[in-house]
């Protein structure tokens, strides 16, 4: 596995604007690699929202409450005020783990930036538009040919080639589209032409992510995903959809082994 942090593959999940399906994300990515045998941290820096946090803590009052084993990882969430702390549970939530979770404010935050420095893996969450493409890039208004990266590419950029010779260890930076489904084709394609133009100047990678979807919402109080089948009973199309993206997803986020099966049929 690559080096992040002592052997352990850290997972990034950033984006400093809110409202792109961040946290819930990354908490189905967290518990996706748990489900598939992987020993799984997560760490959540946003101590505001504390969305990563609750909904894991959720999660465990369901299992307690309804007796099923759900595997979930370990987890903390930060005070945003600590650096001590913020290391000192980076070093211990990294102790004997194959992967490490951290999900970070919607805002430009010290500890987040310390965050990516340290990963494997940078996930950029992204809704399909051009308000949320500005965080990566600019476009001209009439052509919607891309004109220069963002102050957040840069950045990006920078701590990549940081990074690199600091340690020789390559950050993969993802992009991932998250569909909204009420934006009509041809914006849709401008932005995808868009992304597509970015992502060759300043190397990231963009991958499907999830749609806009009330399930995962709802299914936030009892802290569960669209991998708890059992939990659901009989499942709708909307589930066996939302479960189909979900392995998309992970597939296409390309971690590393053990390349266990994810979620049983």
């Amino acid at each position: 596995m690559a080096d992040g942090t002592g052997g352990v593959h850290v997972i990034v999940f950033a984006n400093e604007k809110g409202g792109t399906g961040k946290s819930t994300t990354a908490v189905h990515v967290a518990i996706g690699l748990a489900a598939r045998g992987s020993r799984v941290a997560a760490l959540d820096l946003d101590h505001r929202q504390r969305t990563m946090g609750r909904y894991f803590d959720n999660r465990a009052a369901t299992a307690r409450r309804t007796g099923h084993e759900l595997p979930t990882p370990l987890h903390e969430t930060h005070d945003g005020e600590s650096m001590d702390r913020f290391q000192e549970s980076l070093e211990r939530l990294s102790s004997d783990v194959d992967f490490l979770v951290i999900d970070t404010p919607g805002r430009d935050d010290r500890f987040a930036r310390l965050a990516v420095t340290n990963a494997d893996t940078l996930v950029t969450p992204m809704n399909d538009s051009f308000v949320d493409f500005d965080l990566i890039g600019q476009v001209d208004p009439d052509t919607f040919k891309v004109t220069r990266p963002s102050f957040y590419s840069e950045l990006i950029w920078e701590t990549r080639k940081h990074r690199a010779k600091a340690d020789g260890a390559t950050i993969d930076w993802v992009v991932l589209r998250n569909r909204l489904q009420h934006i009509e084709a041809r914006n849709m394609r401008r932005v995808s032409e868009a992304i597509d133009q970015l992502s060759k100047r300043v190397g990231f990678r963009a991958i499907p992510g999830l749609s806009e979807r009330v399930i995962y919402r709802e299914m936030f109080p009892q802290g569960l995903t669209m991998l708890d089948s059992r939990e659901f009973g009989a499942m709708g199309l909307s589930h066996v959809a939302a479960r189909q993206e979900l392995r998309e997803m992970m597939t296409a986020l390309a971690l590393p082994e053990p390349a266990l099966p994810l979620f049983a049929a």
